[in-house]
């Protein structure tokens, strides 16, 4: 409510003369607000108009009440008066919201409100829409103007003054007025015609005073004055205002308020505004704190567009004097812009200023229009720009996605630094960007765009002072690096790249700082808040994608070290089987064949080749002959064996230069000339083949060649190959000369043994004999020994021994036996003066030591008789027809251990068809597992196969104890079979 405080004209006036600065004085008690003075009242006195208490019982109001003499209300007819106006106004020239404004201000000065709002029903009913609105502040009054409050809640009684804007009972429209509005206590009158609310009076005060009956009497009052100035309007009637324009407008403004893009707003709001005030053009500028003006758009102007530089000037002018709603200026014409200007601030504080220009001075009415359309254009350009900060927020997480993403699928150091800085600088706008990375204790630019010379130093101390004080910022931002003296001496950094501002963050991972990532650009500026927001957010992403990058790279490159280690130790591992295999086929079979193959097979798997071939001096000496050929892949086996069987000759020019020399010679396309056997490789050689020839070398002979062969032109033979190839070739010709040592001497111990044995069998009629012999030695000669004497009476003598040891002193011992059964068996027929004599020959001969199993056995065809002694040695078996296996016995000690010796005789008559058996140890020895062939598994045999001929059961003792002891014999066994005819 309005008051006015009377002074006696005799009191002093030192309350509000001498000190014009209070703004509080003290009335009955209360401290009112000093309103601008009035002037002098009818009965002479001063007048000043207080309103709204501002605090109760302080000391000041207490001072102030002992100099004020009196105080009055105006008068109520005056109040009255004020809404009478209002009504008639709405009568005399139909104008509603002339009239609503009367109202609000009527209702103001009644019930002493800080801010009044006036809605009406909107046409769709559905809500209430601010049509006047009383305020201090004229930028919050613009921007309530045409605000919407729902019915939803709303009842149909008036909410209480004391009602606090913290009530969670009040409409959520009204508590955020009162929140705008900074008001403590409100008043709500709903202006209801009948059952249906038209209409609402808001009443806001910004104390907590609440309103007294009197001023809810005067508000209801107000509130009846709207409902007869709305009543009298009528559905429809002038509802589009004076000049029809304001009502679309404001609906056109609250359309803008849903745009998104901040260009395209800033042209609906140039086009808007020329359409609703009847300009002939608009422009519009974005207001930023702390940047300069910059033009938006434009709208109209039938010709030149007018002068921006005039234009921000006015801006500039506008914003200077916020005082005024509107800031006009004449033109001069001659650029299309008509003979005024109008330039408003659009918002609290200015988000933009929009500039009208007309062909003639604009009306009132313009003005008047203008007034909610500016707010709502605030509120658009408001909203737009932060969708626009919003996109560029969802660019900038797209950004560190990006980048997060690139860097993960590619997990490139160089690419995930080379992303960032690409994307930074498209982000940030700036043509300066670089990632630098700590390599020991100094700083190098891992990345970088658009700068060149010594800009590491400066990075290193921009680096330094980040880590200092400013660290937990987690970023340094450097205004202006020509006046920071803590870049002195840094000076060529940025002169040679023409930068001035620096924003830096360094890049840490677990604690450990590994770089830093910088932006730079040309111009000084003070710092924005929020504008390292992208930095930050992408520092900690790139610092870890930068060191699973580096961790990437240097596992890359330990795993290429390791690669290549494993690979020569592959390739020693080759060379060592194909050693080992060469080496192994000798300790298997002792076979010159044997080994050869194994040779080429083994150079051919262990160099990944396609062929290999030995040759070798043949008898003569005049060529090399192929001894042995390995092809691995079997479908090219027969041409490739047809190809490198052709023997070399010794005088080829290649031939003479491999062994005169004794290095490998790598082939090349027409190397080989019409005799020498390479001339067949000529084609493959010519189709990107590649071929080697090698010596096989020991250190004093050359054995032979090797030819080594690759037909696929991916898998040449390099030089470092035939080097590896050399080193295996020479363990490989070891191998072969170690066999064919090995073939030679048993060679010569066949022949040896052979020479021991029986050349010829005896042709004895009524007998028939079989006989088998197999060496347990590989080399050596064996000591089983055993032959056979026709005697002049018919009768067939045989003997079968067994000589201790091996070797050239057993095949003389076994000479020794032979040659004593050759003279002495004539001489002593009888097994027992045989072996008696026989005896005395071996102990005079044989070393100490030594001794000699013998079995004797004399067989007479004509009485089918036999008679058998044994010196040591196993006794004989005889297989009848029928199965019955028996043994012939005889005992007696071994040859040559002491003089003087008695031998037993066994005999036996034998039906035809009975076989006689003799062997040696070496078969019932035989062992598997530990385990001894032993006499009753051969008895068993015997007995299986007693319809044998001589010959197939002598093989077959052989073979069943072989088998037995899987193949291999630990000693020497010989059986001699004698069968009677049937």
């Amino acid at each position: 409510m309005r008051l006015a405080l009377v002074l006696d004209a005799r009191a002093p006036l030192c309350a509000c003369e001498r000190k014009p600065a209070l703004d509080r004085i003290g009335v009955d008690g209360r401290v009112f607000r000093r309103w601008p003075m009035r002037g002098w009242g009818p009965d002479g006195r001063k007048m000043l108009t207080l309103i709204r208490p501002a605090a109760t019982g302080s000391r000041r109001a207490k001072a102030h009440n002992e100099v004020v003499r009196g105080v009055a209300y105006e008068r109520e007819d005056e109040l009255l008066e004020s809404f009478n106006r209002a009504a008639r106004g709405l009568l005399e020239d139909g104008s509603l919201a002339e009239a609503l404004d009367g109202l609000a201000e009527a209702a103001a000065a009644a019930t002493g409100s800080d801010l009044v709002i006036v809605r009406t029903i909107a046409p769709d009913e559905g809500c209430l829409v601010a049509r006047a609105v009383r305020a201090e502040s004229s930028a919050l009054a613009a921007e309530l103007e045409g605000s919407r409050l729902s019915l939803d809640g709303l009842g149909a009684e008036e909410l209480e003054s004391s009602t606090s804007s913290s009530d969670e009972g009040l409409p959520a429209a009204i508590r955020n007025v009162a929140s705008r509005a900074r008001a403590e206590t409100m008043g709500v009158h709903p202006v209801r015609v009948g059952e249906r609310i038209v209409a609402t009076l808001e009443l806001y005060r910004t104390s907590d005073t609440p309103f007294e009956e009197r001023e809810r009497m005067l508000g209801r009052l107000s509130a009846a004055h709207i409902g007869i100035a709305v009543r009298l309007e009528g559905a429809g009637r002038n509802e589009l205002g004076a000049n029809g324009r304001a009502l679309p407008l404001e609906l056109l403004g609250e359309a803008l308020v849903a745009g998104a893009d901040e260009a395209e707003t800033a042209e609906q709001v140039v086009r808007l505004a020329t359409l609703a005030t009847g300009a002939v053009g608009a422009a519009l500028w974005r207001v930023e704190a702390d940047a300069p003006l910059s033009f938006l758009a434009r709208h109209g102007f039938n010709s030149e567009a007018p002068d921006h530089g005039q234009g921000e000037e006015d801006v500039r002018a506008a914003l200077a004097d916020r005082q005024r709603a509107f800031v006009s200026r004449r033109s001069s014409g001659g650029n299309g812009s008509g003979a005024s200007v109008a330039t408003i601030p659009l918002g609290e504080p200015p988000v933009g200023a929009l500039q009208l220009y007309f062909d003639a001075e604009p009306d009132e009415n313009a003005f008047a229009i203008l007034v909610p359309f500016s707010a709502r254009a605030a509120l658009a350009l408001r909203r737009s720009r932060r969708f626009g900060l919003i996109a560029t927020a969802l660019r900038r997480s797209q950004t560190i996605i990006g980048v997060v993403s690139q860097a993960i699928a590619q997990l490139s150091l160089a690419h995930t630094l080379e992303t960032a800085v690409e994307r930074i600088a498209e982000l940030t706008a700036s043509g300066h960007v670089a990632v630098y990375l700590r390599e020991g204790h100094r700083l190098t630019a891992a990345a970088s765009r658009g700068l060149e010379g010594p800009h590491t130093d400066l990075a290193e101390r921009l680096l330094e002072l980040a880590l200092g004080p400013f660290r937990g910022r987690g970023f340094l931002f450097i205004e202006d690096m020509r006046r920071d003296s803590r870049l002195k001496g840094l000076e060529e950094g940025w002169e040679a790249n023409g930068i001035r501002r620096a924003l830096v963050v360094p890049l840490i991972v677990h604690d450990e700082v590994i770089g830093a990532l910088a932006v730079y650009k040309s111009r000084a500026r003070s710092y924005r808040e929020g504008e390292e927001s992208l930095l930050l957010a992408l520092s900690s992403q790139l610092a870890v994608a930068v060191e699973n990058a580096r961790l990437h790279e240097r596992t890359k490159d330990l795993g290429e070290v390791l690669e290549a280690t494993l690979d020569s130790e592959r390739r020693s591992t080759r060379q060592l089987r194909g050693l080992y295999e060469i080496s192994a086929s000798f300790a298997e079979s002792l076979s010159l064949d044997a080994t050869l193959a194994a040779v080429t097979k083994a150079m051919v798997q262990l160099f990944d080749l396609d062929a290999a071939v030995i040759r070798m001096p043949g008898a003569r000496g005049e060529v090399l002959e192929s001894k042995a050929i390995y092809v691995g892949e079997p479908a090219l086996r027969e041409t490739a064996e047809r190809l490198l069987a052709l023997p070399q000759p010794m005088d080829a020019p290649l031939a003479r230069r491999l062994l005169r020399s004794g290095r490998p010679v790598l082939l090349q396309p027409g190397m080989a000339d019409g005799r020498d056997a390479h001339r067949t490789l000529e084609p493959f050689l010519a189709q990107g083949g590649s071929a080697a020839v090698l010596p096989l070398a020991t250190p004093g002979e050359t054995l032979g060649t090797l030819t080594l062969l690759s037909l696929d032109p991916a898998r040449p033979l390099e030089r470092e190959t035939v080097d590896v190839a050399m080193t295996v070739a020479g363990q490989a010709a070891l191998a072969i000369d170690n066999a064919r040592l090995y073939q030679q001497q048993k060679d010569f111990s066949e022949t040896m043994q052979r020479s021991l044995l029986p050349s010829a069998l005896p042709d004895v009629g009524g007998i028939e004999v079989g006989h088998v012999y197999q060496s347990a030695a590989q080399v050596d000669v064996g000591g089983d020994v055993y032959d056979f004497l026709h005697l002049d009476d018919g009768r067939l003598a045989v003997i079968l021994g067994d000589v201790t040891g091996k070797g050239i002193q057993a095949a003389a011992d076994m000479a020794m036996a032979k040659f004593s059964f050759r003279a002495l068996a004539r001489m002593h027929p009888e097994p027992a003066d045989f072996l008696a004599a026989a005896n005395e020959v071996v102990v005079d001969e044989i070393e100490t030591g030594k001794f000699i199993t013998m079995l004797y056995v004399l067989l007479d065809p004509e009485s089918s008789t036999v008679a058998c002694a044994s010196a040591g040695h196993p006794a004989a078996r005889v297989v009848t027809p029928d199965g019955q296996v028996g043994e012939l016995g005889g005992h007696g000690l071994a040859l040559g251990i002491d003089t003087d010796q008695e031998y037993e005789v066994a005999r036996d008559e034998l039906p035809p068809g009975t076989t006689v058996v003799l062997y040696t140890d070496g078969v019932i020895e035989a062992r598997r597992d530990g385990e001894l062939y032993g006499e009753e598994r051969l008895d068993d045999l015997l007995r299986r196969r007693a319809k044998l001929g001589a010959q197939e059961l002598a093989e077959a003792v052989l073979a069943d104890c072989k088998s037995f002891a899987g193949g291999e014999l630990s000693d020497d066994c010989a059986v001699v079979c004698l069968r009677l005819s049937p």
